[in-house]
C-alpha cells in the first residue's frame, strides 16, 4: 500500500480571494471550481500536491499560532530560501521572522498567506536527516 498526499484542505473566510492569492503568488493552476455557493476550488500547487480551498464555517483569531493543536503549517521545500524569499517578496509576501534552523537539518523561513494561514519555506542541506 502506498500513501501519498493528494491535497490539503484549507477553509477560508473568502475562498475566491484566497484562491486568487495562491494563483498569483505561487503560480498555482486552477483544477476545479464547483461554481456553487459556497465556492470551492482545487488548485494544483508547484511541487505536485493540490490545495482545496472552501468556505469556512467559523474562524479563530489565532490562525497563525503554530502552537495550536492540529495541523499548523504547510512546509514548501525550496533549493534556496533567499531566492524563494526574493521571488515571493516581489508578489507582495511579507516576512516578519528571520531564517531559522530546521528540524532534521537545513533552514526554515515562516510567512502567512492572505488570511493569516502559516506556511514556511524549508531548505535542506547535504547531510540533513530529511532528504
Amino acid at each position: 500500500m502506498n500513501f501519498a498526499v493528494e491535497h490539503l484542505g484549507l477553509a477560508a473566510r473568502e475562498p475566491v480571494a484566497l484562491k486568487d492569492w495562491y494563483l498569483r503568488v505561487f503560480g498555482a493552476k486552477l483544477v476545479f471550481d464547483n461554481r456553487q455557493t459556497p465556492r470551492g476550488f482545487l488548485l494544483a500547487m508547484p511541487g505536485g500536491f493540490m490545495l482545496e480551498i472552501y468556505q469556512a464555517g467559523s474562524s479563530l483569531k489565532e490562525v497563525s499560532d503554530n502552537k495550536l493543536i492540529g495541523w499548523r503549517h504547510v512546509a514548501l521545500r525550496v533549493d534556496s530560501i533567499e531566492a524563494a524569499r526574493a521571488l515571493l517578496e516581489k508578489q507582495g509576501v511579507k516576512f516578519t521572522e528571520p531564517i531559522n534552523p530546521a528540524g532534521g537539518g537545513g533552514r526554515v523561513l515562516f510567512f502567512q498567506d492572505a488570511e493569516g494561514n502559516l506556511l514556511h519555506l524549508v531548505e535542506r542541506i547535504a547531510g540533513s536527516v530529511v532528504r
